[in-house]
């Protein structure tokens, strides 16, 4: 017991200064979207599924793999279909890093990872986080509770809890591409900000002082952007923003 809770805090001492992920439901599509300065954060998984993750770029890329492998047999030995994100997740993926993490003599996978899954329409998208040690967690979807129609991703919990409070008040699922990126990265400065103090008082920035903090993380750090498009013509929907998309940043 005592090795496993040291280990918990080495990989959240290691976690915590991952830069957030935020991804955002919308009329058209699933939006990722996170700041950063160098290496890729968002990557397309299946035809209807991305996942977003911060941690160690070895550890991220060696689950992204098992990820796409998974994903790639489910769909050749039965049907695109039936790739599922909730199977991926609960079958695959989350046992692989619950074994890693408590075989106290090897290793634990240094990675949070935010997954999406597009639907019909934004009800239907799915929104999971599944952690270092396997632990999965939902955006809502519990019993009783409607499911939430956005995901985050924060090196502490205290980042998490500040984005999903300012997207539960902010997020409009019915809107647009240009909305909900300027939304998403609004949210992201909010978790930003809760890294850069530990959570403390936070969770409700002033418009003011979140417009200052976003206008110089945006001088700071590139924006990387993704989607997941509703609706297409083909079976593929992740494509990366172009540079003119992403100027719906600052023109919002």
């Amino acid at each position: 017991m005592e090795a496993i809770a040291n280990r918990r805090d080495y990989v959240e001492t290691q976690l915590a200064s991952g830069s957030p992920i935020v991804a955002v439901s919308f009329r058209d599509g699933i939006l990722f979207v996170t700041l950063g300065r160098s290496r890729q954060k968002v990557f397309e998984i299946y035809d209807r599924i991305a996942m977003g993750a911060i941690g160690h770029p070895g550890d991220i890329e060696r689950l992204r793999m098992a990820a796409i492998e998974l994903a790639s047999t489910e769909g050749f030995t039965r049907s695109a279909a039936d790739v599922s994100l909730r199977r991926l997740a609960y079958y695959s993926l989350s046992p692989v890093l619950k074994a890693a993490f408590e075989q106290v003599f090897g290793p634990p996978y240094l990675a949070r990872m935010l997954f999406a899954e597009i639907g019909e329409k934004p009800d239907d998208d799915l929104f999971l986080r599944i952690d270092y040690d396997g632990a999965i967690a939902l955006q809502g979807g519990g019993p009783g509770e409607g499911r939430e129609q956005f995901g985050v991703l924060g090196g502490t919990q205290e980042a998490a809890a500040a984005m999903e409070k300012f997207l539960r008040e902010r997020h409009e699922p019915g809107g647009t591409l240009a909305r909900a990126l300027a939304t998403a990265v609004d949210a992201w400065t909010v978790g930003q900000l809760a890294l850069a103090t530990d959570g403390v008082g936070v969770a409700a920035p002033s418009k003011t002082a979140l417009a200052e903090e976003r206008e110089k993380q945006l001088l700071e750090r590139g924006v990387e952007a993704a989607l997941l498009e509703r609706g297409g013509k083909y079976s593929i929907r992740y494509r990366p923003l172009s540079e003119k998309e992403l100027r719906a940043v600052s023109d919002s």
